[in-house]
């Protein structure tokens, strides 16, 4: 059961970044591709739907993580509490500004909570990065499991660049949402949006490959132990190759995949790196939180993955209806954001 959990809350996490990364990164770029109140509105209806639907995802896999592997919740909240209670405020500012823009009709008022969904989108998917970064890179823990840093430590350079490349990526991926969502002039920015930032997300992945060599030079070790996940790699390189072949799609759609399916696979290929390990001590590897050391009982891992799978049945159904209830592109009327 306890890699059952590791797997369970990688895919959890993956499915948030996939759905919320949209939503972030279209809240990344709206300032730069949608230029009129109107154009603004679509945007924000293209999301309005689903985006506080999506963060379950996240939710869910961090009161999870409070069962599975009590351990690493301790020891990770206590490390990353500054940058946890950023994130916090973050979340509630992006909710705020979409609720808030359109209760008074004024230009000013408007303008305010638009910079307030862009900054803080922009600061979340750049955050959330930096979090897997220093996972990827591990943290100094100690042999109680208690984390000795500050978050100036958070902020180093390997951080950093993953962070660079979790902005960019979920700015194209939010780019290709806009792409299925809008049309005219807001379809045709956020068209040529996706394709300038294909080219950064290409450069930023290969270059955090190669960081991460450095970083952690035995990150391959897993994959020539279990070959079978050079295909997660291999899929992201295909991701790539497919946007580039298909970024004249006419439908709009398989921009979207190809940035879904390099999502899904760097996170994924991200997980095999680390794996058994939760947080890796850079101290004493001997002290890292694993799988095995930071778990619960058997027993508490069995019965709550029995009442994690009823819960994550109901919330498939809902995000699947209301993904589907509200496909197609948006058209504004009386009503919506």
């Amino acid at each position: 059961m306890n890699v059952v959990w590791f797997w369970t809350l990688a895919v959890m996490l993956t499915v948030y970044a996939v759905l919320d990364g949209f939503d972030l990164g279209v809240g990344a770029v709206h300032l730069w591709v949608a230029r009129s109140n109107e154009e603004r509105r679509v945007a924000l209806n293209a999301i309005g739907p689903v985006w506080n639907g999506n963060e379950v995802w996240l939710i869910a896999a961090g009161g999870m993580m409070v069962v599975a592997f009590p351990g690493v919740y301790a020891s990770g909240f206590s490390g990353f509490y500054l940058a946890l209670m950023l994130v916090l405020w973050l979340l509630i500012l992006r909710g705020v500004s979409i609720e808030f823009r359109h209760q008074i009709d004024h230009p000013m008022w408007r303008a305010l909570w638009d910079a307030g969904f862009g900054v803080s989108s922009l600061l979340l998917a750049l955050l959330l990065g930096v979090a897997l970064g220093n996972v990827v890179q591990g943290l100094p823990i100690e042999a109680d499991g208690f984390f000795q840093g500050s978050f100036a430590l958070l902020l180093n350079p390997y951080s950093l660049l993953t962070g660079l490349l979790s902005l960019v990526v979920l700015g194209w991926h939010g780019a290709n949402y806009l792409r299925m969502k809008s049309e005219g002039a807001l379809l045709a920015r956020a068209r040529r949006a996706s394709v300038w930032l294909f080219w950064p997300t290409v450069a930023l992945a290969v270059l955090t490959t190669v960081a991460t060599f450095h970083v952690k030079p035995n990150a391959a070790a897993n994959f020539f132990t279990h070959p079978l996940a050079f295909i997660f790699p291999a899929l992201a390189a295909a991701g790539f190759v497919g946007a580039l072949v298909f970024h004249r799609d006419p439908t709009d759609r398989w921009p979207f995949w190809m940035s879904t399916l390099v999502i899904i696979c760097l996170l994924v290929t991200a997980g095999a790196t680390i794996f058994p390990n939760l947080l890796t001590s850079t101290l004493n590897p001997a002290w890292s939180l694993t799988v095995y050391n930071a778990a619960s009982s058997p027993r508490a891992l069995r019965d709550a993955f029995i009442a994690n799978g009823l819960g994550m049945i109901g919330v498939v159904v809902y995000t699947t209806y209301a993904h589907r209830a509200f496909r197609g592109k948006v058209r504004l009327g009386s009503h919506g954001y």
